[in-house]
C-alpha cells in the first residue's frame, strides 16, 4: 500500500511542476485558445492560433515518438477507444465552445486568470467544476449518458481496432508502425507549415515559446502518468496506472480534473479520494501563473461591474463543465492532448469548439450591432 501511495504521489507532484511550467509560460505568452479563435475571426490575426496549432504539432510529434520507443502506449489512453461517440463530440465540443466565450476563457484561461487575480474566473471555475461533476456522476450525467452516449460507431465492428489515424488506415493492409510514423510525420509536417509559412510568426519569440512549451509540457505529462504511474497492483497483480482519475495514461486537461478537485475538497475526509495528476496540475498552472504575474508585477485583482456580465459567466462555466465532460475534453484536454494521439474524436472536438466559440461571437457582434 505505501508503494502505491507513493507512486501516486509521484505522478501528482510531477503534474504540479508541469502545470507551474504551463501556468508561467501560459501567462507571459497570452496562451488562450480562446483569445487565437477571437483574434482570427475579429482582425484576421493568425498569431495565436499559429501558437495553438505548434503546441499541438510539437504534442504529435512527441507522444508519437514516444510511442514508438515504447514509453506510452496512446491505445491506453481515453482517446482513442473504438466506440466512437459522434454526438457527445459534436454537442460537448460545440456547447464548450459557446461556454469559454460567454466566460472569457477556456479551462486553462481561466486557471492562469485565477493565478493573475481575476476573481471573475474564480466564479467561472466554480460553476465548471460543479457543472462537470454534475455531468460525470449528477443530473447532467443522466442526459448525457442516456441521450448523446448512445450515439456511438463501433468501429470493431468494422475490423478497426481504434479511432487513431493509424488504426483506422490498418484497413489498407500496412503494418502499424509504417502508418504511426507516415500519419504522424505527415499531420506535424502539415501543421508545421501552416505555422512557420508566416514571416511574422517566424519572428515572433513569444509565440513560439509558448507553442513550443504546451507541447512538449502535453507530452511530459503522457511520460510521466506512464512512466511512473503504471505499476502492478498488489491486490489484483494486474498493471495498473496510478495517480491518474481515470486509471488510464493522461496528460492535460482541465475540466474533468477541477470537478475532481471539487469532490476531494468536500470530501476530503472520504480516505478512497486522493490527490492526482490532473488536480495537481491544475493547481500548478494557478501557482505558475501567480508567480509570473507577481514577478512581472503584473498582477491585479479584477472583478464584476454588471450584473448581466456576472450572469454570462456563470453560464459559460456551466456549459464549459457540461460540454467538457462530454466531449471527453477541452481546448487542451481535446485539442492538443487528445490530438497528439490523431484520434477521430478529438479531430471532431476541436472543429466543434471552434464553431461553437465563432457562432457565439457572430451573434454577440449581431446583437451589439442591433442594440
Amino acid at each position: 500500500m505505501d508503494s502505491i501511495q507513493h507512486t501516486a504521489a509521484v505522478v501528482a507532484w510531477c503534474g504540479f511542476g508541469l502545470g507551474i511550467v504551463f501556468g508561467a509560460v501560459g501567462n507571459k505568452t497570452s496562451f488562450c485558445t480562446l483569445g487565437a479563435v477571437s483574434d482570427l475571426v475579429n482582425m484576421g490575426d493568425w498569431g495565436r492560433m499559429r501558437m495553438w496549432l505548434l503546441a499541438i504539432a510539437v504534442a504529435i510529434i512527441g507522444a508519437q515518438a514516444l510511442q514508438h520507443f515504447g514509453m506510452v502506449d496512446l491505445s491506453r489512453s481515453i482517446y482513442t477507444s473504438p466506440n466512437f461517440t459522434w454526438l457527445s463530440f459534436i454537442v460537448g465540443g460545440f456547447l464548450f465552445g459557446v461556454g469559454m466565450t460567454l466566460g472569457s476563457g477556456c479551462g486553462s484561461k481561466t486557471l492562469i486568470r485565477i493565478g493573475a487575480g481575476n476573481l471573475k474566473s474564480v466564479v467561472v471555475y466554480v460553476f465548471l467544476a460543479i457543472s462537470a461533476y454534475m455531468t460525470l456522476r449528477g443530473l447532467f450525467g443522466q442526459f448525457r449518458v442516456s441521450v448523446l452516449q448512445p450515439a456511438t460507431i463501433n468501429l470493431e465492428a468494422y475490423g478497426i481496432k481504434g479511432q487513431d489515424l493509424a488504426s483506422m488506415l490498418a484497413v489498407t493492409g500496412v503494418d502499424m508502425l509504417t502508418l504511426r510514423i507516415l500519419s504522424a510525420a505527415f499531420v506535424s509536417c502539415a501543421l508545421l507549415i501552416v505555422v512557420f509559412k508566416n514571416n511574422e510568426f517566424r519572428h515572433d519569440i513569444n509565440n513560439i515559446m509558448g507553442g513550443l512549451v504546451v507541447g512538449l509540457v502535453v507530452v511530459a505529462g503522457w511520460y510521466v502518468t506512464t512512466q511512473f504511474g503504471y505499476r502492478e497492483n498488489p491486490d489484483t497483480l494486474e498493471m495498473t496506472f496510478f495517480g491518474t482519475n481515470t486509471r488510464a495514461a493522461e496528460s492535460f486537461s482541465f475540466v474533468a480534473p477541477l470537478a475532481y478537485t471539487l469532490e476531494l475538497l468536500m470530501l476530503w475526509t472520504d480516505k478512497s479520494l486522493s490527490i492526482t495528476f490532473g488536480i495537481m496540475a491544475s493547481l500548478g498552472v494557478i501557482i505558475g501563473s501567480f508567480a509570473y504575474a507577481v514577478a512581472s508585477r503584473t498582477f491585479r485583482w479584477e472583478g464584476f461591474t454588471q450584473v448581466d456580465d456576472l450572469g454570462l459567466h456563470m453560464m459559460g462555466g456551466v456549459l464549459m463543465g457540461f460540454g467538457g465532460v462530454t466531449a471527453l475534453g477541452c481546448t487542451i484536454g481535446q485539442g492538443i492532448t487528445g490530438l497528439s494521439t490523431l484520434a477521430l474524436g478529438s479531430v471532431v472536438t476541436f472543429f466543434a469548439i471552434v464553431a461553437g466559440s465563432v457562432t457565439t461571437m457572430k451573434y454577440q457582434y449581431w446583437k451589439i450591432m442591433q442594440e
